[in-house]
């Protein structure tokens, strides 16, 4: 149980990086190319792992073959692909103000779905860390909400969050031979699949730059760190947490985006940064206390 609640607080921090490289995939790769390769860099680094407990047992686990392929369609297709097709044309502030409704509907899909336990005292504090991140995005300002725009991106965003929530839904509600580990990779196989032709299509037909070390870059850094290590403990923690407390999380990437912006982009935090972690931060260590699987 710690280790789960010190992963929730350090997780974020692996997603966040995923910000900066669609932020610099934009006229350097493709998206479909960027998704597919960042999870099949990301296969290669966990078989070596998993491969032990995948080839103990096949016959078990490949009767979850529609499972996998729906949670790798889910969680590595639409929540890979289409959130950096989205991002080319999406101001932050619209992608920040979807996501924040994400733990939402896991919170919820979680207690009527996955009967899990969350006191009046967790809710409240859950709407706090929610009200945090709002005035996060908003950069303080809430007149930047009423001056909000849609854009042809927000379809994409809103597909990937709406995956997103059925993902971790899924993951909790579908139950495995597998553990965390070798469950991840076979998801991972799957979503490889039902992305495979969709990439080839954007090799073929789409106009996408030229593949450069950057973009190669690019792949290595999306799967090791949101990919691979993000998703692992992602896994690891709402087994240990549930799906509702774990989607918490979510609300601390908007603060750490903004420490690695500052010291990898010499962006400076702003004061609407400080005062939107006064509420994030001790809400989630409200909300995760004494947290247990219901």
């Amino acid at each position: 149980m710690r280790v789960a609640r010190a992963l929730l607080w350090m997780t974020p921090v692996l997603w966040s990086t995923n910000y900066l490289i669609a932020r610099a995939a934009a006229g350097n790769v493709g998206a479909h190319q960027l998704a597919f390769g960042r999870w099949a860099l990301a296969l290669a680094l966990m078989l070596p792992f998993t491969w032990g407990a995948l080839a103990a047992r096949p016959r078990e686990w490949l009767r979850e073959w529609p499972q996998l392929l729906a949670l790798g369609a889910l969680g590595m297709w639409i929540c890979g692909a289409f959130v950096y097709v989205g991002g080319q044309t999406t101001p932050a502030l619209n992608i920040g103000l979807i996501y924040a409704a994400c733990p939402v509907g896991i919170a919820l899909a979680g207690v009527t779905l996955l009967h899990e336990r969350m006191s009046a005292a967790q809710r409240a504090a859950a709407a706090l860390a929610l009200a945090g991140v709002v005035y996060v995005v908003a950069k303080g300002d809430l007149d930047n909400l009423r001056a909000l725009r849609l854009t042809p991106g927000d379809g994409w965003i809103v597909a990937a969050a709406i995956a997103w929530v059925a993902y971790s839904v899924l993951l909790s509600r579908w139950k495995s031979v597998l553990g965390p580990a070798p469950r991840l990779a076979a998801i991972v196989a799957g979503g490889l699949l039902v992305s495979l032709p969709f990439t080839l299509a954007e090799v073929l037909w789409a106009e996408t730059p030229p593949w450069t070390w950057k973009a190669g870059g690019l792949v290595v850094a999306a799967a090791v760190l949101p990919g691979a290590l993000s998703y692992s403990a992602y896994s690891f923690v709402q087994r240990e947490l549930g799906a509702a407390r774990t989607s918490l999380m979510m609300y601390l990437a908007p603060l750490y985006a903004a420490l690695l912006g500052w010291a990898l982009l010499g962006e400076p935090p702003r004061a609407y940064h400080a005062i939107g972690a006064c509420m994030i931060l001790p809400a989630i260590a409200l909300a995760t206390k004494g947290a247990a699987r219901g």
